[in-house]
Order: C-alpha cells, then sequence, then structure tokens
C-alpha cells in the first residue's frame, strides 16, 4: 500500500500564492491525509451444522473463493469470515462426524443464525440422521428463535431428492411452524444460487423483530 507523506512549507517571500492555489492545495492535502476510513460492515455470527459428507466445507471454501478441490473435512470446528456486499457472516461450521455432533451444543452460544446443510442424495438411513439433527437444533433453546438456512446440497447428483420432497420428508410445514426457516436446493456448480440462498438468510438476521418459538 502506498503511503503519504504530508510536508507544509511556507513560500519563499517572491512567491505568491493565489486564493485559489491555496484552497486547491488544501483540498488535495485533505484528500491525502485525511480521508475517512469507509464505515464497517455490519457482522454476524453464524452456525453451520449437518453431517458428515453434506458438502459444509466445500461450500464455505467456494463463497470465500478458496480453492475448494481436495477440501479436507472438518474434524472439529473452523471459522470463516464470509464476505457479502454489505455484511460479513462469521460461520463457525462443526464437524459432522458421531464423534463430534454430540459436542455441538457447546458451541450454539452467541449465534444469530443457523445454516444447515444435508446431502440430498443420501441414503434413507442418513436422511433420517439428517432430519433427526436438524428437528434437534431447530427445538434446542439457544437456537430456536433464529433464523434458519437449510440447504439441500448435492442436488445435481442423479439420486438426489427434490427441494419439495425433503421438504415433504422433514415436515417443515408442521414442524418448524412459526420459525424463520428457507429450505433451497445447493450444487457446487451453481454457487451464484448459494449466494442468492445466504443473501436471504441475510434479510432474516436483518429483521427486527423475532417471531417467537412454537414448537
Amino acid at each position: 500500500m502506498k503511503s503519504f507523506h504530508c510536508e507544509f512549507r511556507s513560500s519563499p517571500p517572491d512567491v505568491l500564492l493565489s486564493d485559489h492555489h491555496i484552497s486547491l492545495s488544501a483540498s488535495c492535502l485533505q484528500k491525502l491525509c485525511c480521508k475517512a476510513p469507509h464505515p464497517p460492515r455490519p457482522e454476524y455470527d453464524v452456525m453451520c451444522i449437518g453431517l458428515s459428507g453434506a458438502g459444509k466445507t466445500s461450500l464455505l471454501s467456494r463463497l470465500c473463493n478458496e480453492i475448494s478441490d481436495g477440501t479436507v473435512p472438518t474434524t472439529g470446528f473452523s471459522i470463516k469470515a464470509v464476505p457479502f456486499e454489505n455484511v460479513i457472516l462469521n460461520v463457525k461450521e462443526l464437524g459432522g462426524a458421531e464423534t463430534i455432533k454430540k459436542y455441538w451444543s457447546r458451541y450454539y452460544q452467541g449465534s444469530q443464525g443457523v445454516v444447515f446443510v444435508l446431502n440430498s442424495a443420501t441414503s434413507d438411513e442418513e436422511m433420517e440422521a439428517s432430519r433427526s439433527e436438524l428437528l434437534s437444533a431447530m427445538q434446542h433453546p439457544q437456537l430456536c428463535t433464529l433464523p434458519f438456512l437449510i440447504l439441500a446440497n448435492h442436488q445435481d447428483s442423479p439420486a438426489a431428492r427434490s427441494v419439495s420432497e425433503i421438504q415433504k420428508y422433514f415436515e417443515l410445514q408442521p414442524l418448524a411452524r412459526g420459525k424463520r426457516w428457507i429450505l433451497a436446493g445447493s450444487t457446487m456448480n451453481n454457487m451464484e444460487a448459494v449466494k442468492e440462498s445466504f443473501s436471504q438468510l441475510i434479510r432474516l438476521l436483518e429483521e427486527k423483530e423475532v417471531l417467537p418459538s412454537r414448537i
């Protein structure tokens, strides 16, 4: 980054400066030395959970413009500052292995929103496990009033269940009534759609009024 050094010197006795010259010089010096910093973007702390293989790490890496080839699954937790146009999401991603899931709730405190990623092309057994974990999170005292973004990932797989199928299977309409949630399909091949889903979550985070839990 270039640094600017401002130095004031008096003019020699035989040099006269016009008022216009003085005004112009002062204006240039103000731009160089006194430029106000850009106001900071608001930040929100968001929890990202889901079973192993759902694609949490890869999606977050792509949102941060990181190379996602050969991504190593999160074994504990990691935090990424995901930049958007007017907001920064500090996303705490928790690993989805069986040995880690039982400790998820220890990291819930301070969260302002939740991203739940599921593998829409997985087996019936794992889909049921995802359903159980999502409903457990939605009912947790520290998360139950927060907005949820539910991403049905791997929609480009031939075995993927559609978003409407997942909504019906998870019984979101009756079980999440009164909560603020978004269910959207996602794939690594269409990050613009993923960004739009996150933008919808951001709009929920920016709402001042929080709807009470009715579950």
